[in-house]
């Protein structure tokens, strides 16, 4: 027997102003718990900046050329990728918005916790550790969670070497692309940002290959979670 597919949540009511009028103290709650999640992850990288860990050999990288423009630039353009279609995600779809934001909040908490599991030293050309030298657990920190410092500044790129697994630029466009995907235009959207997204991480040696896969597995599992199975179109 066929199973009955719910409704898509892109032509559910309330959206656009009204929808953000009438759930906005469920989508500040849940910027919120995202936002403390964030944190979270961010004093856990932190800590394992400053564990000594070996770098390893891996596959991919040995095959993808480090770029230093795109490495310079990755963060930017995961900023440019990643904020126009989380905004028409919450434009279109405020609750959903809300969901997802709490699921990425639970996708950070995950992320700091493998962090803290294994430690594992900067791919090369980066020297791990190399950026917090002569600088305070605190002052680290609270430059981390300034988007100014982050992404004006590259707070991310000079004091994070060793927050590799798994990746948080795979897992936070894959489950933007999980999210959207019943919206075939934001679909197509979020698909191609994904893909400039990870071809970045490779080409700037952020990542180990294995911190992608892990990413898409971590990420996946929460989200079916959540959200369950996602139901194919028949």
């Amino acid at each position: 027997m066929d199973s009955v597919r719910s409704p898509s949540p892109f032509a559910a009511a309330p959206r656009g102003l009204a929808g953000l009028r009438a759930l906005w103290p469920v989508i500040v709650g849940a910027l919120a718990f995202r936002a403390a999640c964030y944190a979270v992850m961010t004093a856990a990288a932190v800590w394992n900046e400053r564990r000594p860990a070996p770098a390893l050999p891996d596959l991919v990288l040995s095959a993808v050329p480090y770029v230093d423009a795109v490495a310079r630039a990755n963060y930017v353009l995961w900023l440019v990728a990643y904020v126009p279609l989380a905004l028409a995600l919450l434009w279109s779809a405020p609750r959903l918005f809300a969901r997802y934001t709490v699921t990425g909040g639970l996708v950070s908490l995950a992320r700091g916790a493998t962090l803290l599991l294994t430690g594992l030293g900067a791919p090369p050309p980066q020297v791990g550790g190399a950026g917090i030298a002569g600088r305070t657990f605190g002052e680290v920190f609270l430059s981390l969670l300034s988007p100014w410092q982050v992404f004006a500044e590259g707070a991310m790129r000079a004091y994070l070497t060793q927050d590799l697994f798994f990746s948080g630029h795979t897992a936070t466009t894959f489950l933007l692309v999980l999210y959207v995907w019943r919206s075939p235009r934001l679909r197509i959207a979020a698909l191609a940002a994904h893909l400039l997204v990870v071809a970045s991480v490779f080409l700037s040696h952020l990542h180990y290959a294995i911190d992608v896969a892990g990413a898409y597995a971590v990420t996946f599992a929460i989200f079916a979670l959540r959200e369950g199975w996602p139901a194919r179109d028949r």
